[in-house]
């Protein structure tokens, strides 16, 4: 651990230091530097170099260039310049990160010590690492702690989609582990369709689109994962007929401190994040984090996706995100405010009673609600950071938008491709 240790269920400290990483452009992580700073940490970041949110906050007090290369020595560099107390990982890459430095950190058995047990502080125990990446062990889990899952099948071929198809009917969704923001998400609605996902999921990380993804998206993160030959997971699941809903929690060694659901309202395509939410209560989604927090014994944030059955209102859990979520930061009454509850940990102080940021049940995110003129706008709370006018200038122009080059591609390839086909990133543009 840094220089600071603290217990959080003593005395703790009053303004701990935060570090947040993050491998991807998107506002989650701006805005959580934003709520984190406000409840009373220091906050501090490593990102990409250029063009990154957080780079546009006044509350971060230091950045730090994460490269897509050597991502390990970034994040040790950011460490000892910060001797944060807690790191907060903002992207599914940054995670698996952070299990690897872990794992290497332990092996060496040297200095390298307190930084796997700040990485075992922040995230939780080592055993609960391969689950939390895993969707296939995921699953698993939850089931056997009583959670509602669809039918789901690992696959190591497509040939293994042939005694998948004798008891399930048709659509059913192909998923790749190491993916996220639906880039690794297909429906099927054929067998043959099917076969074709799941090649397309095995060789998402290619030398072709490694290339592109750095040229055109600059995004280097993903040659080391091409030039590793990753060769990611999948996994077939049941179609649950409903509406997408998730949940954002936080916890601590396994104790869940608050937890907020909502329902998908609009989102970016078919399998693409969510533009407006409604915030509702639902007893399964909050059960379902209960038990898996307690089962992996997680610490920090956390979010769960869900499908709400459309004939029974069942909530079936689909997959979890292993890092905050755009929920994270949202503000919204006892019980419902996740940057209150941790600060109130770890500084060993009773939770501030906070006033909810809308009392509108209805929530746009912002930029994203704005960029694809969501019909729902006029009706909802739209989550604008107001009081940080450089960051709403940079989230209305995200980086890889203020490329000819990029523009042009997603020109063509929008022409090129069916207006139903196409699958969005976070900001609505086509994904590679």
């Amino acid at each position: 651990m840094p220089e600071g240790d603290f217990n959080p269920n003593s005395s703790g400290i009053a303004a701990p230091r935060v570090l947040l990483t993050d491998t991807n452009r998107w506002p989650s992580s701006a805005r959580l530097a934003i709520g984190l700073s406000k409840a009373g940490c220091h906050v501090y970041g490593v990102c990409p170099r250029r063009g990154h949110p957080l780079q546009y906050t006044r509350v971060v007090e230091q950045t730090f260039p994460y490269s897509g290369i050597r991502p390990l020595e970034s994040l040790v560099a950011a460490i000892e310049a910060t001797q944060p107390h807690i790191i907060v990982p903002c992207d599914d890459r940054g995670v698996q990160h952070l299990h690897e430095l872990h794992a290497r950190s332990r092996s060496l058995r040297t200095s390298g010590t307190g930084v796997a047990e700040l990485i075992e502080f922040s995230l939780g125990p080592p055993e609960s690492f391969p689950v939390a990446s895993n969707r296939c062990d995921l699953l698993r889990i939850a089931g056997e702690e009583g959670v509602r899952i669809p039918d789901t099948k690992l696959l190591n071929t497509a040939d293994d989609l042939d005694s998948w198809q004798a008891g399930h009917d048709l659509p059913w969704v192909l998923k790749g582990d190491g993916t996220f923001g639906g880039r690794g998400v297909r429906i099927a609605h054929t067998a043959p369709e099917a076969k074709q996902c799941f090649s397309d999921i095995t060789t998402l990380f290619k030398a072709t689109r490694a290339i592109k993804r750095t040229i055109v998206n600059r995004d280097a993160f993903w040659l080391r994962p091409w030039w590793n030959n990753y060769r990611p997971a999948v996994i077939v699941q049941s179609h649950i007929k409903g509406r997408p809903a998730n949940c954002a929690f936080v916890s601590w060694k396994g104790e869940v401190l608050g937890c907020i659901g909502v329902e998908v309202i609009s989102s970016e395509g078919s399998t693409g994040p969510a533009v407006v939410v409604r915030v509702v209560d639902n007893p399964e989604m909050n059960s379902a984090s209960e038990r898996i927090a307690r089962r992996l014994g997680q610490s920090g944030f956390y979010g769960l996706d869900f499908m709400i059955e459309e004939a029974t209102g069942r909530a079936y859990l689909i997959e979890m995100n292993p890092r905050c979520t755009p929920l994270s930061h949202l503000q919204l009454g006892a019980g419902r405010d996740l940057v209150g509850a941790l600060w109130a940990h770890l500084a060993g102080q009773p939770q501030p009673t906070t006033p909810p940021v809308t009392l509108n049940d209805l929530i746009a995110y912002f930029p994203q609600a704005l960029t694809t003129k969501s019909e729902f706008l006029p009706a909802a709370y739209v989550d604008t950071p107001r009081d940080e006018p450089a960051l709403v200038q940079d989230l209305l122009r995200p980086w890889p938008d203020r490329s000819l080059l990029y523009r042009v591609v997603s020109k063509l390839s929008s022409l090129a491709t069916p207006a139903t086909d196409r699958k969005t990133s976070k900001h609505g543009a086509p994904l590679a």
